[in-house]
């Protein structure tokens, strides 16, 4: 049992600060409530009852945080070449609610996007990880959301140019289609 102002976690929604819990009656039944305040003013119900059957936790520490922070810092772990698999793996690492599997999906996403863009559904799903993973690093890390972005998206940038950086040979269109041998030219 959760109690106000406990930090949790609602799979596929992220985290949030426990508001208050009241007791609702939704279509004839009485049920007892999480009122969960999420970043952006979003308020979602979630059933008490239910909680720890959906998959509710408590948010990592700062320990932790540090662990998700280095698994961004990682090379991308192998991806099903069908996008439909490979959606339906993700997927299923999103709704286990690990934050280490969705920092997993954040990075490798990222790194496919950069290399070949992403579909729309895979673009949605990027977003909406990512938005899962800000949201529980924001309160474990004490700080703001365009500071969690920033460090998320840098980490990513920079394990992306470690790992990939030499499988892009920086070749200018000129040279590839007319050799410079380094002779000069003459008249």
């Amino acid at each position: 049992m959760f109690n106000v102002g406990d930090k949790i976690v609602y799979p596929m929604h992220g985290a949030g600060i426990i508001d208050s819990i009241e007791e609702k009656d939704i279509l004839g039944e009485k049920q007892s409530y999480y009122i969960l305040k999420m970043p952006g003013e979003v308020k979602v119900m979630v059933p008490t009852a239910k909680a720890e059957e959906i998959g509710v936790r408590n948010i990592i520490d700062k320990s932790s945080a540090d662990k998700v922070i280095g698994v961004l810092e990682q090379d991308e772990t192998e991806m099903d070449k069908n996008w439909n698999k490979r959606y339906r793996d993700n997927m299923d690492k999103m709704k286990s609610g690990d934050i280490y599997e969705i920092a997993d999906v954040v990075r490798n996403l990222s790194f496919k996007q950069k290399e070949k863009g992403l579909s729309t559904g895979e673009k949605k799903m990027l977003n909406n990880a990512k938005q899962i993973l800000v949201s529980e690093l924001v309160l474990a890390e004490h700080a703001s959301q365009e500071e969690v972005e920033q460090l998320v998206d840098n980490k990513i940038n920079t394990s992306y140019k470690m790992f990939r950086a030499e499988d892009i040979a920086p070749e200018s269109v000129v040279n590839k289609f007319i050799p410079f041998d380094g002779t000069g030219t003459s008249n």
